[in-house]
């Protein structure tokens, strides 16, 4: 699951030109298909702030023979805040947190079966990655789709390889966690 700052999605989102918080959430889950999708409150919610802020502003109504929606628009600040945010470098996360890693380190603790465990995790992220290899090719899939599906595939790939190299260990492991 992809996290994001909500804050700064909605401004480049606004960086297109003025919108209301409808089709900011659709916008949102089309360009980031990964994600969880918006829920309407936290749009509404984050853009309140942006122009409490002053990164966004009112920019009118429109009713397009529904209800009336409020369009918004980033301001100066808004376009300034976002490049700022595009430019600064993703630090790598300092401690890995990772709850398969967890599992399997209470799993001994409560003598369950690490193995067992490990396995039925593979199953799930092998599932998992069939879905997204599925998604790729399809004729419908635009290119944030695929490069979602990628960046994905490679993290799960990657917990794979983890999971083959902790299970070669796991005797090991088990009795330093044992005798700790």
């Amino acid at each position: 699951m992809i996290r994001m700052s909500t804050r700064h999605i909605l401004l480049g989102l606004l960086a297109g030109g003025p919108s209301h918080g409808y089709d900011l959430k659709r916008r949102h889950d089309e360009r980031f298909p990964q994600a969880r999708p918006l829920a309407y409150g936290q749009v509404y919610t984050t853009l309140q702030r942006l122009v409490r802020d002053g990164l966004a502003e009112i920019d009118g109504t429109d009713a397009d023979g529904g209800p009336e929606r409020t369009k918004y628009r980033a301001t100066g600040d808004g376009e300034r805040e976002l490049a700022d945010w595009v430019r600064q470098i993703s630090a790598p996360a300092p401690h890995v947190v990772n709850e398969i890693f967890a599992k399997v380190v209470v799993s001994i603790l409560a003598g369950g079966d690490p193995a067992a465990y490990l396995l039925d995790q593979r199953a799930a992220h092998m599932a998992r990655m069939r879905e997204l290899t599925a998604v790729k090719p399809s004729p419908a899939s635009d290119l944030s789709t695929v490069l979602s599906a990628d960046y994905a595939l490679n993290h799960l790939d990657a917990d794979l390889r983890w999971m083959t190299t902790t299970a070669s260990r796991l005797t090991t492991l088990t009795t330093e966690v044992e005798t700790a």
